[in-house]
């Protein structure tokens, strides 16, 4: 019984009716700090918080009456004055006659539950803003979306593939535990529907997205395929799409993030075609107003045959997570 007391990875502490210490094991000693030497002897009231001295006189006044205590979270403070949270089990101790005599207490470090509690805690209530976020832009979304569609049919096909997108920056979030996604992988993965990676060129720092920038970017990345797909550079066979990106020093010696989508569609220019412009919906909403305004930046969408450039600039901090991605020494290019 020595030995299983002396190797139990719980603190096991042995104390009288009047919270005198009387036993204490090695696990006592690696969680509080004291040595059995110095604990034993000492009143169990050096391990209690100040505030929660009546916790203890009430344990106490417990064992006393033979009741025990089957489990009690709570926090105690070791020898360098830290708290740790704690899950005690308090019994009874009886001697040959049956009187009480003491009290065997096991105390178990729960701080990394503890911890973990308070993430998921976090973590929902980020969730449950994030979805209220989303079903905002989803109704937005549907709103605008049959304003211009010319039939329900064209309105069903256009909003499922809106919210999909949605989907994808949701799943990059989700990966991360919303803690953002890096640009390039947001880039690949709107764009990934639409094929044709070897005419897709990327160009620009490796930078980590707060997740309100991977939303409203998402959206534009998707809005920029889906047309590009439908009347641009990924429509015809000679085409290319270039996407570049920098952080440079604006006015006030402010940071700015700039991005530039560029496409060219030699043979459909040639033919006369506009990628588009003839008719601007949603997309062009998204692309002009949505994501700039989101993003507290401007951008500019200039439409001529054959040819398509959307760039965006806003301020850094509303674009990445911060302390990431403030460097322009790390660049990808592909």
């Amino acid at each position: 019984m020595a030995a299983i007391v002396d190797s139990s990875f719980d603190a096991i502490i042995g104390k009288d009716v009047n919270s005198i210490i009387t036993d204490w094991n090695h696990a006592a000693e690696r969680m509080f700090g004291y040595s059995a030497e110095e604990a034993i002897g000492q009143s169990i009231l050096m391990l209690v918080p100040e505030h929660l001295h009546d916790e203890e006189a009430d344990i106490i006044g417990r064992i006393r009456r033979g009741e025990g205590i089957s489990s009690l979270e709570t926090t105690r403070k070791r020898r360098d004055g830290s708290l740790i949270a704690v899950s005690v089990t308090v019994s009874p101790i009886r001697n040959h006659s049956g009187t009480i005599v003491g009290a065997s207490t096991i105390a178990r470090d729960i701080t990394a539950a503890k911890e973990s509690e308070r993430r998921i805690r976090l973590l929902m209530r980020e969730v449950n803003h994030r979805v209220k976020n989303q079903f905002a832009v989803i109704l937005s979304m549907v709103r605008e979306t049959s304003k211009r569609s010319a039939n329900p049919g064209e309105f069903e096909e256009m909003i499922r593939s809106r919210i999909m997108a949605l989907s994808r920056s949701h799943d990059l979030l989700v990966t991360s535990e919303w803690g953002g996604a890096s640009l390039f992988d947001l880039i690949q993965e709107h764009l990934k529907p639409f094929g044709h990676e070897e005419r897709i060129s990327l160009s620009g720092p490796l930078l980590m997205l707060q997740s309100n920038a991977v939303q409203n970017l998402g959206m534009a990345f998707h809005e920029l395929g889906t047309n590009s797909a439908k009347y641009g550079a990924l429509a015809g066979e000679r085409g290319h799409v270039e996407i570049t990106w920098t952080v440079e020093t604006g006015l006030e010696a402010q940071r700015e993030f700039h991005l530039v989508w560029q496409e060219t569609s030699p043979a459909r220019g040639e033919q006369g075609e506009t990628n588009g412009s003839a008719r601007k919906g949603f997309g062009t909403v998204v692309l002009q107003r949505v994501a700039p305004q989101s993003l507290r930046g401007a951008s500019l969408l200039e439409r001529s045959p054959g040819e398509l450039k959307w760039s965006l600039t806003a301020p850094i901090e509303a674009i990445v997570v911060p302390q990431l991605g403030a460097e322009n020494g790390n660049d990808f290019n592909g």
